[in-house]
C-alpha cells in the first residue's frame, strides 16, 4: 500500500524534496518559532504537541503551564511499577515499553466513559485526558526500564515540575547534569515525534484508536511496530553496523576506504543501513539538524566525522549503484551517534526514546480523530485470485 492517498492526518505532510513540514513549518522554523527552555536554543516537544494539535504556536505562559501540567500527572501506578520491574532484564526495552503503556489501561478515562454510555460528541475530551496522562508517565516508564536493565534498577532522580520535559526524561536517566543533553533530548523527541500518518507507528495508533480502543492500547499497538527493524529500530542497526565498518577498516577512515568498503557490502547482497526512505528522495532534514547539533558540539568526535565521510561517499556510490531511488542519509544514520557521545550507549534502548518522541505525534491526531468522528478503518481486501480475475476483466476491457 505504498503511496496510496488514504488517510487524514493534520499535524505533518512529508513532501519527497523538503521532507516533513509540522502544520506547514520546516524543521528550521520550529528550531526558531517555538518557545525553548530558559537558556537553552532547541525546541520544547511539549511546544510542538500544542502546535501539532491546534495548528498555532504556543506563548511561552502556555508552554511552561502544559510542562507543569505534565509533570503532575507523572507518576505511574504501582502495578505498572512492579510490572517493569518484574520484567526480566533480557526482555527487549521495547517489549517491556508496550507492557507497560498496555497496563496503563486501567487508568484510562475514555474506556471509563465509554462504558457508562458517554455520547460520541465528548469522546475527543476524554481521548485528550488519557493521552495527556500518557505523554506524562512516558519518561518514569522509559527511564525504570532503562535503569532496571542497565543500571542495576537504581533510579536516578524524580520528576520535578520546575523542568521541562525533555529535562525530566534526561535526569531520570541520569543526564540530567549534562546541559548539553537535556539539548539533545529536547531536539530528539521534537525532531522524531511525527512524519505523517502512513509509517507504520503513527498508522497503527490511528487504526487501532479507530475502533474506540483508548490512548493506551492504541499507542502500544503503535510500539510494537515501531519495535520493527524496518521502521524504529533501525537505528540500532545503523549504529551497530558502524561499530562494524569501524573495526574492519582498521583506523583507515579515509574516504577511499569507505568507499571500497560500501561498495563490497552491496556487492555481497546488503544494504547500506541508515540510507534511502520510502517517500523522501533528498538528505533528510532531522538528519540535518542532528548533523548540525554534532558540528556545534561534537566536531571531533571520531564517531561524528566517520558518519560525516560516509555521508560524502555513500551518496554516490549508492546512485552508481543503481537501485534506490534515494541515495541519501535518513535520521536513523545519525542519531546513535548523538547519543553515544554523551554516554547513553546501550543500542537497544533506542527505540524507546523514538517511542516516547513519536508520542507528541500520534496522540494530537488521535485526539482530533475523535473531534471530527472519524469511522472504524475498514478497508478492502480480495484473495490473490480475485486479482487475477480482475486483472484479466480489465484486459478484456
Amino acid at each position: 500500500m505504498r503511496g496510496i492517498k488514504g488517510l487524514v492526518w493534520e499535524g505533518s505532510v512529508l513532501d519527497p524534496i523538503e521532507g516533513i513540514r509540522f502544520r506547514g513549518r520546516t524543521i528550521p522554523d520550529i528550531q526558531k518559532e517555538l518557545p525553548k527552555a530558559p537558556g537553552g536554543s532547541e525546541p520544547l516537544p511539549e511546544a510542538l504537541f500544542w502546535l501539532l494539535l491546534t495548528g498555532e504556536v504556543p506563548t511561552e505562559a502556555q508552554t511552561r503551564g502544559l510542562s507543569e501540567e505534565l509533570a503532575a500527572r507523572s507518576a505511574i501506578p504501582k502495578h505498572v511499577e512492579e510490572l517493569i520491574d518484574r520484567s526480566p532484564s533480557h526482555l527487549h526495552p521495547m517489549a517491556q515499553f508496550s507492557i507497560a503503556v498496555t497496563a496503563l489501561e486501567s487508568e484510562s478515562q475514555f474506556a471509563k466513559a465509554y462504558a457508562k454510555g458517554a455520547p460520541k460528541s465528548e469522546y475527543w475530551k476524554y481521548t485528550y485526558e488519557d493521552s495527556i496522562e500518557l505523554l506524562a508517565k512516558l519518561p518514569n516508564i522509559a527511564s525504570r526500564i532503562y535503569r532496571n536493565i542497565f543500571h542495576d534498577g537504581k533510579l536516578a532522580g524524580e520528576i520535578s515540575k520546575d523542568l521541562d520535559y525533555g529535562a525530566n526524561l534526561a535526569t531520570l536517566l541520569g543526564y540530567g547534569e549534562n546541559k548539553e543533553f537535556l539539548e539533545l533530548m529536547r531536539l530528539y523527541l521534537t525532531i522524531h515525534s511525527d512524519h505523517e500518518g502512513g509509517n507504520v507507528s503513527a498508522h497503527t495508533t490511528h487504526l487501532v484508536g479507530s475502533a474506540l480502543s483508548s490512548p493506551f492500547l492504541s499507542l502500544a499497538a503503535g510500539l510494537n511496530g515501531l519495535a520493527g527493524p524496518l521502521h524504529g529500530r533501525a537505528n540500532q542497526e545503523v549504529l551497530e553496523w558502524l561499530f562494524k565498518l569501524k573495526a574492519d577498516l582498521k583506523g583507515d577512515h579515509s574516504k577511499e576506504a569507505i568507499e571500497k568498503y560500501l561498495w563490497d557490502t552491496l556487492n555481497a547482497g546488503r544494504v547500506v543501513p541508515g540510507y534511502g526512505h520510502a517517500v523522501l528522495r533528498k538528505t533528510d532534514p532531522r538528519y540535518t539538524a542532528q548533523r548540525e547539533f554534532a558540528l556545534k558540539h561534537m566536531p571531533d568526535y571520531e564517531l561524528f566525522k566517520l558518519v560525516s565521510n560516509i555521508y560524502e561517499v555513500a551518496p554516490g556510490v549508492l546512485t552508481k549503484h543503481g537501485k534506490t531511488k534515494n541515495p541519501w542519509p535518513n535520521v536513523d544514520s545519525h542519531s546513535g551517534v548523538l547519543l553515544q557521545y554523551y554516554g547513553l550507549t546501550e543500542e537497544s534502548f533506542y527505540t524507546v526514546l523514538f517511542g516516547v518522541s513519536r508520542a507528541f505525534g500520534v496522540l494530537p491526531q488521535l485526539i482530533l480523530d475523535r473531534g471530527l468522528g472519524l469511522p472504524i478503518e475498514r478497508p478492502k481486501s480480495f484473495s490473490t485470485e480475485k486479482y487475477i480475475e480482475l486483472v484479466k476483466s480489465i484486459g478484456k476491457n
